[in-house]
């Protein structure tokens, strides 16, 4: 079977799928009987050989900081669920090779494989063309660590989860805070194996133009520091809308050091994100030395599709208004050009000049590596951008896995979803149950707005049209169509 031909069946019965449920069920387990729990963990480093065009727009100037990939594996006895954190704002390309090759290299089924980002904007981004061989490498390395982490399986463990706060962060848009951080502590005996913790936020990074890890790779490294032994894995909550707090005068002194050279500013980039990282790890090893509770038990999970509702188009004549500020023969331009934020504009004409169906959901279009959102129905663009559409697990919004720890769900999102979504997802159960929430799952950061972000057309709503080429935006009921759909998936497990 031919890669088009593989791809398309693929899609083909995803979309059937679609039309069965208001959700895609990729795969649930039933609960198993449990005796123990075993644990294996395996960090390394992924830190770039070469410059490459980073997060932030700029090509990386050397290394401030190493960046790490860090792998947990906890066996129930019959199941392994695999969490994978990386210093990086996605996973992107690596996402769907490093599904295919743990599925049928390991056995293990993609919905019990959990990819999280710390959010980082000073790593490599992928969804540049002249990065996707990173990214290739990347899929290599973590499967090493994954399986490295498995040849370290000791038992038995017990899984701890608790919470805590760090008022150090702030919103956009008027949204309250989430200020919650969440902790799971994996314990063999009295000895610490690993602490997987959250917190909704953009990283406060370290330098300007060089690799790092930001203020949550200081927090980790203290945390390693402190609790000889154990593995510190940081990934983000929802932390769309939400930013780290620096100091009162740092745009002040931020400016005067730019005036002394980039060494200078980095100097006070660092000096902020390392004292922010020392808030975080100073919240995470109070939760860990308080009273936890104990969710040692099966492991089940499922991965599921998420259909989100989207916007009608703007009229044609509207279009052709904007696409007068660009030139005519741009094309489809790949980040960082400085015409990629109107890429939607020219596929938005394309529609209107070919006729096809503008879709009403995102499960109707399919994401590319380089991040083009591409209709079903456009064989022409699907065609053209065959080489970056995986075959067997194509890129479709919104990919949603909830793993089942003991009573616990553990819910990992994808996308860059902000915070007031996952905020009313945990108020939904927290009073029944512990619940562990996830952003930045796996493939792609499309920010995942609320109704507010939406009405009011800021940032996190548009760009689903900036850098992803939609020629629609969002639905105001994205915000509860996620969350609702998000809630359906957990109960589904809980049964």
């Amino acid at each position: 079977m031919n890669r088009r031909i593989q791809r398309d069946f693929a899609l083909t019965l995803m979309a059937a799928l679609i039309v069965v449920l208001p959700r895609t069920a990729f795969a649930q387990e039933p609960q198993t009987t449990f005796a123990q729990m075993s644990a294996g963990v395996a960090k390394g480093v992924i830190t770039n050989s070469e410059p490459r065009v980073m997060v932030n727009g700029r090509v990386s100037e050397g290394t401030a900081e190493d960046i790490y990939a860090r792998a947990l594996v906890l066996n129930d006895g019959t199941n392994r669920l695999i969490i994978v954190t990386y210093d990086l704002n996605c996973l992107d390309v690596a996402t769907p090779i490093l599904r295919q090759r743990v599925r049928d290299e390991l056995g293990i089924d993609p919905s019990r494989l959990i990819l999280l980002a710390t959010h980082n904007h000073n790593a490599p981004i992928q969804i540049n063309p002249d990065n996707f061989d990173y990214g290739e490498w990347l899929a290599e390395r973590m499967l090493e660590l994954i399986e490295e982490a498995i040849a370290n399986e000791r038992g038995p463990v017990n899984v701890l989860f608790g919470g805590g706060h760090g008022y150090f962060i702030t919103t956009r848009g008027d949204a309250p805070a989430d200020y919650e951080i969440q902790l799971l502590k994996v314990m063999q005996g009295d000895q610490p194996v690993a602490l997987l913790f959250n917190h909704g936020t953009h990283p406060a990074q370290a330098s300007r133009s060089k690799i790092d890890a930001g203020h949550p790779g200081f927090a980790m490294d203290e945390i390693e520091a402190a609790i000889p032994g154990v593995q510190a894995m940081y990934a983000d909550a929802s932390g769309g809308n939400q930013y780290a707090v620096r100091p009162a005068d740092y745009d002040q002194r931020a400016t005067e050091a730019r005036a002394a050279g980039p060494e200078a500013l980095d100097a006070v980039m660092e000096e902020v994100a390392r004292s922010l990282g020392h808030e975080l790890a100073t919240a995470v090893l109070e939760i860990a030395d308080a009273e936890l509770q104990d969710v040692t038990g099966p492991i089940t999970s499922t991965m599921e599709v998420l259909s989100l509702p989207l916007a009608p188009p703007i009229s044609r004549e509207a279009a052709l208004q904007l696409a007068e500020d660009f030139p005519p023969d741009v094309g489809f331009v790949a980040y960082p050009h400085r015409y990629r934020s109107t890429n939607w504009v020219r596929m938005l004409l394309r529609y209107y000049e070919l006729g096809l169906p503008f879709p009403q959901t995102t499960t109707e279009m399919i994401s590319t590596d380089d991040t083009y959102l591409i209709h079903r129905n456009d064989t022409e663009l699907l065609d053209r951008y065959d080489y970056s559409i995986h075959d067997e697990f194509p890129s479709v919004y919104n990919e949603v896995i909830v793993a089942r720890i003991g009573p616990m769900p553990l819910v990992a999102m994808q996308g860059e979803v902000t915070a007031p979504i996952g905020a009313r997802i945990k108020d939904t159960f927290r009073r029944d149950m512990p619940i562990m929430v996830f952003g930045y799952m796996g493939e792609h950061n499309l920010y995942i707005p609320t109704r507010e972000l939406v009405r009011r057309d800021a940032y996190q709503s548009q760009v689903i049209q900036i850098q992803y080429a939609s020629p629609v935006g969002w639905s105001p009921e994205v915000e509860d169509e996620m969350i609702n759909g998000v809630i359906e998936v957990v109960r589904s497990i809980l049964e």
